[in-house]
């Protein structure tokens, strides 16, 4: 860049320095300006006005500031209001989880307690099955004993019934149902084939609810195929 081009950008950058000073001087004159005339028009409304006026224009800026400051009052009156009415409702709320935490506590008490009464009067009655079976073993004689256990069982099965139990027990060759048997075991016999065979040992249902599935075997039809051959 030679000097007359560099001579030229200093006096231009001056020229915009200039612009802008000239800019924000004019701006704050008008400033200064408006608010000089708004105070001439506000003296002129002055002297121009009676003592009537000034006296009406005073009286109706005290009413005015006096009803703000009612009003004022009034809405921190209600703020207060509100505050108190939300610290009772919190403390309420508060008394309210309280009560609900102890009635839930009074009821798993409850619960508990009846559970163990519901216990203590099963074992209570299943005692007295143990009894009579002690009694039954009791017996010299095997006809006496054979009769004692079979009146204890019944005994038995008279408290599982007052408890809602009820036993699972399949008859050979029915159809194995897989919510209520337990296959333990595939075996040979003349029965159809997948369908029981032999019950291991009887399950029991409590209320519709499973308690112990019945175990049983079934037949893989094997016998039954063998003799229908033979029958051909």
């Amino acid at each position: 860049m030679t000097d007359s081009e560099q001579d030229q950008d200093a006096e231009t950058t001056e020229g915009a320095e200039s612009v802008g000073e000239a800019s924000e001087e004019s701006s704050q004159t008008a400033a200064e300006q408006s608010v000089a005339a708004l105070r001439e028009e506000l003296l002129e409304d002055v002297q121009d006005a009676t003592a009537e006026q000034l006296a009406d224009e005073l009286a109706a800026s005290r009413l005015t500031i006096e009803t703000l400051r009612e009003e004022n009052d009034a809405l921190t009156e209600t703020v207060e209001e509100q505050e108190a009415e939300i610290e009772d409702l919190t403390a309420r709320l508060k008394r309210k989880q309280a009560d609900f935490q102890n009635f839930k506590k009074r009821m798993e008490r409850k619960r508990e307690e009846e559970t163990q009464r519901a216990t203590e009067d099963l074992v209570d009655r299943l005692l007295d099955v143990r009894d009579n079976l002690q009694r039954a073993l009791g017996q010299d004689d095997a006809e006496a004993l054979r009769d004692g256990v079979n009146s204890t069982l019944k005994q038995f099965e008279t408290e599982l019934d007052r408890e809602n139990v009820e036993p699972i027990e399949p008859e050979p060759g029915d159809e194995v149902d897989p919510e209520h048997h337990e296959v333990l075991a595939r075996i040979d016999t003349d029965y159809p084939e997948g369908t029981i065979a032999d019950v291991h040992r009887p399950g029991y249902l409590m209320a519709e609810k499973v308690l112990r599935p019945a175990q049983v075997a079934v037949s893989d039809g094997t016998d039954d195929s063998e003799s229908t051959d033979g029958g051909e």
